[in-house]
């Protein structure tokens, strides 16, 4: 019998709502260990989740059975969810439209992995908007930027 094999390592960039600085230093870990158990039961391996107030990277095994943007949806509408019943920011939490992928070879798990862990010393050099526009260009990805994230200047 036939079997599929694959080895596709994803990373997945979304932003808060309004890019709101509202991920408290105060409750970030666990909002990146249930954005993990997320995709831990959606079938996929979690490499490593982390982000800075307004923004998440999530590092991750993608089976070829799930489709990224319904892995995307279920991480956004979970964590939200999450967010808002423990009441983590007052009034609604949301994220923003839209998502960021992009993937990497196996020789590139560690240093992805590196880049994500260190997120806050990446953003003592670069905004967020100037890094997502640095990924973009780095894997040649057309876009205009009216329909990238909104930015707050």
């Amino acid at each position: 019998m036939s079997r599929t094999f694959s080895q596709i390592y994803i990373q997945i960039v979304f932003a808060v709502k309004g890019r709101q600085n509202l991920i408290s230093e105060s409750w970030k870990y666990d909002v990146n260990k249930y954005i993990s158990g997320i995709i831990t039961n959606k079938g996929q391996k979690s490499i490593i989740v982390n982000g800075m107030p307004d923004h998440i990277h999530a590092f991750i095994g993608l089976k070829p059975s799930m489709a990224i943007s319904d892995l995307v949806r279920d991480i956004k509408n979970n964590s939200s969810n999450f967010i808002n019943k423990n009441r983590f920011v007052k009034g609604k939490f949301s994220w923003q439209e839209g998502y960021g992928s992009f993937s990497y070879s196996q020789s590139h798990i560690e240093q992805v992995y590196n880049y994500i862990l260190n997120q806050e010393q990446h953003h003592h050099k670069k905004t967020f908007k100037e890094e997502y526009i640095e990924i973009l260009q780095k894997f040649q990805v057309d876009f205009d930027e009216k329909y990238l994230f909104e930015w707050i200047e």
